[in-house]
């Protein structure tokens, strides 16, 4: 399948941007009619929308710019780093560039921050496996080497233009539709603001890591001897056990009786 959807006026469309856009339209439209049930007007989430969106894009281009300066941009024109359309975002820098604008926008709007958290969780989930998609079609964040039945083939990329890999993209997406369905559940009867979101954070620490065993695009780059996605997973696993700690009603001590 072609990477390119469609050419306008010489331009080509590329079916990754298209995805990670309907990635987040769906994800702020099903986390729009979600609102009300965390007593947030659907308006909050579409006011939300372009500050996430920003962070989001700020956040995912600048990680990939930084984690690969030395093989695609030091010797290329600089306006390569503004080149979106074709790739080149990495999710975590992406989760942290949001997470930053929403915690902006929740203190400039005075709204609630952990409900605001849940009502996003598994829409984030839904999104992000659109964008998953997207990267299975582009060729990026591709596995390992293998003969299974399933495995895909990039013959426009050289690393890997001769074997078949594991196609990591699919495994993400689907764990990730699971796991937005589970959070979507548990966001109904969640017992405290703020704990589909933390349960989100270790959820998808776990899946990531897990999968980034068959992930091949790292080269032999390590941190700590884990892949960088498994050495960030463990800190966005600690992060969500943070919060769930956090955010969790204490019960209080009873008062010591006097004589």
């Amino acid at each position: 399948m072609s990477k390119i959807a469609f050419t306008v006026g010489g331009l080509a469309i590329y079916w990754y941007g298209i995805l990670v856009a309907a990635g987040f339209l769906v994800g702020l439209w099903t986390a729009s009619r979600r609102a009300p049930q965390a007593g947030l007007p659907p308006a909050t989430v579409a006011d939300l929308g372009p500050w996430l969106v920003v962070g989001a894009l700020v956040g995912s281009r600048l990680w990939y710019v930084i984690s690969y300066w030395e093989e695609d941009f030091v010797s290329r024109p600089l306006w390569h780093v503004f080149n979106f359309r074709a790739g080149g975002l990495v999710f975590y820098g992406g989760l942290v560039g949001a997470t930053l604008a929403a915690f902006l926008f929740a203190r400039a709007r005075q709204a609630p921050l952990a409900p605001l958290g849940d009502v996003l969780a598994p829409s984030i989930a839904l999104g992000h496996a659109f964008g998953r998609v997207g990267c299975l079609i582009n060729g990026c964040c591709h596995g390992t080497p293998t003969t299974l039945p399933w495995a895909v083939r990039y013959a426009d990329n050289p690393p890997v233009a001769d074997t078949g890999v594991h196609p990591t993209q699919a495994y993400e997406a689907l764990l990730l539709l699971g796991l937005s369905a589970a959070l979507a559940a548990q966001f109904r009867r969640r017992q405290f603001p703020g704990q589909t979101f933390a349960l989100y954070l270790v959820a998808y620490a776990v899946i990531r890591f897990v999968v980034e065993f068959w992930r091949g695009d790292y080269g032999t780059t390590r941190v700590a001897g884990l892949k960088p996605g498994q050495a960030f997973s463990v800190f966005v696993l600690a992060a969500g056990i943070f919060l769930y700690a956090r955010w969790r009603p204490h019960p209080s001590a009873p008062a010591a009786g006097g004589a």
